[in-house]
């Protein structure tokens, strides 16, 4: 297949990239910046804005498939700079495969989109979406992927939207590098009584994950299309104990302290309001919707992604941490 993808040199969208060549298809990758390296791999590359729909119809067609997994996270920002990216974007995205007569769409979402900062205990996709956002970014994910799913037409347009949960891997430039980062620094504390359990999801697992999507949408795509799934390693764990384990590996001590959840929600609140009105566009060392993820249980039952799309987990938490051991440790 033809495969676009948006995004190709994030540290989801490259192992999707790298997937998707691995088992010969051609890939046509579009981001904002310059990745020679993606070049040299053998990706057709093409710079562009897609918040500009004529960036849009100009580069999205002559494809069989598109991959969106472009988009700015985060936990602080202007609404309207996550609107454009993340939903307006989005929006272009499907105006441009529906133009061009793309037959498959598959997006990148995110298990935020239902999250707002209770306990999410073994939820399925029956989930619904807030009526209130701890901040903008699971707010715009969550319009972008209303959008895509709304997009999905019989024989026309075949859509999906993935939920992978704290993505994680070797070379990780977000979630462990911010982890081990704050470690280091002795700035990691316990939210709550630290017996919260999550879900997290292996790169390998979540790039694959949308491979098993873009087959699905093609063998068979009622039953696949126009659905939203969770991905996971299916093993959830303590999130202090996983925590404690990824900075044993990376040699810094793991948090001991512990932070009581109303506190710390109370002084994201208020870091939220003092940022705010000084306009102040850094992140704040504490929010609201960090607080809860922090302290909450967030994992998910992933039987529609296993039934519907045929994902399984190819690298084991046990396996995943081994790579980290390795890649980590000096020779």
């Amino acid at each position: 297949m033809r495969v676009l993808v948006t995004g190709p040199a994030g540290f989801l969208g490259g192992e999707i990239v790298d997937q998707l060549l691995r088992r010969g298809d051609e890939v046509v990758g579009i981001s904002r910046g310059d990745y020679p390296e993606l070049r040299d791999k053998g990706v057709v590359y093409h710079r562009g804005d897609l918040s500009d729909a004529g960036v849009c119809r100009h580069l999205i067609r002559d494809v069989d498939v598109v991959v969106h997994t472009a988009a700015i996270a985060g936990v602080w920002g202007k609404y309207e700079r996550y609107y454009r990216i993340n939903t307006a974007a989005t929006q272009n995205v499907i105006e441009a495969c529906r133009s061009a007569g793309i037959g498959r769409l598959v997006f990148t979402s995110s298990p935020s989109v239902t999250f707002a900062g209770d306990h999410q205990r073994g939820v399925d996709e029956s989930e619904p979406y807030p009526k209130r956002w701890l901040c903008a970014y699971p707010r715009t994910k969550a319009l972008a992927e209303q959008a895509v799913l709304a997009a999905h037409r019989r024989g026309v347009l075949h859509t999906c939207a993935l939920r992978p949960h704290l993505v994680w891997g070797p070379d990780d430039p977000h979630l462990l590098a911010r982890v081990v980062h704050r470690a280091r620094q002795g700035k990691l504390r316990i939210v709550g009584d630290g017996c919260n359990r999550i879900d997290t999801v292996h790169v390998v697992n979540a790039a694959a994950a949308h491979l098993d999507a873009i087959d699905a949408l093609h063998q068979d795509p009622e039953s696949a299309g126009g659905r939203a799934y969770f991905i996971a390693q299916d093993e959830p764990v303590n999130c202090w104990d996983w925590i404690g384990r990824i900075c044993d590996l990376a040699g810094v001590a793991a948090p001991k302290r512990k932070i009581p959840f109303s506190l710390a929600y109370g002084m994201g609140a208020g870091f939220e309001a003092a940022y705010r009105t000084l306009g102040k566009t850094s992140e704040p060392p504490m929010t609201r919707f960090v607080a809860a993820q922090l302290a909450k249980d967030h994992y998910f039952d992933i039987t529609a992604a296993k039934q519907r799309l045929g994902y399984r987990v190819r690298v084991t938490m046990d396996d995943g941490l081994a790579q980290l051991r390795s890649a980590w440790t000096p020779d």
